[in-house]
């Protein structure tokens, strides 16, 4: 498990990773809604949204998105969070558990099409994210 930032925008992911990786250097990748499993899941007019996107240099790891929790505006202050990811699903459950402990869960633990998800807002009003990849069997 490994701990980075989570950049959240307002349809400005891509061209805000994209500076980032101008100025940082090093490999960016970016899923859009239309180019995931979840296309089916969302609109035409969300189909250009970045669902997830990722730069990674000698000097940064950051981690973005175009979505915030759809009760929420984008205010300096809410479009930076923790991301905790890379974990096993157990351990992930176990430190969501543990940081759940007179939380906001936003997002409870559930499997997604990308893997395991959930988010929480802490008792110190820290925005939580986690991510953990699920092996799938025939069985699942």
């Amino acid at each position: 498990m490994q701990l980075s930032v989570y950049a959240l925008f307002d349809g400005q992911c891509h061209s805000a990773m994209s500076f980032y990786q101008q100025v940082f250097g090093g490999e960016l990748s970016l899923i859009k809604v239309k180019d995931s499993p979840m296309q089916p899941m969302f609109p035409e007019a969300l189909q250009e949204q970045v669902l997830n996107a990722r730069l990674t240099s000698a000097e940064v790891d950051i981690s973005a998105s175009d979505w915030l929790h759809p009760t929420e505006q984008p205010t300096p202050g809410n479009m930076l969070c923790l991301y905790l990811r890379g974990g096993s699903v157990s351990r992930t459950r176990e430190v969501f558990a543990l940081l759940s402990a007179q939380a906001t869960v936003t997002d409870p633990l559930t499997e997604q099409p990308f893997g395991l998800y959930g988010a929480l807002n802490d008792n110190f009003g820290v925005r939580w994210m986690f991510h953990a990849s699920v092996v799938y069997t025939q069985n699942h």
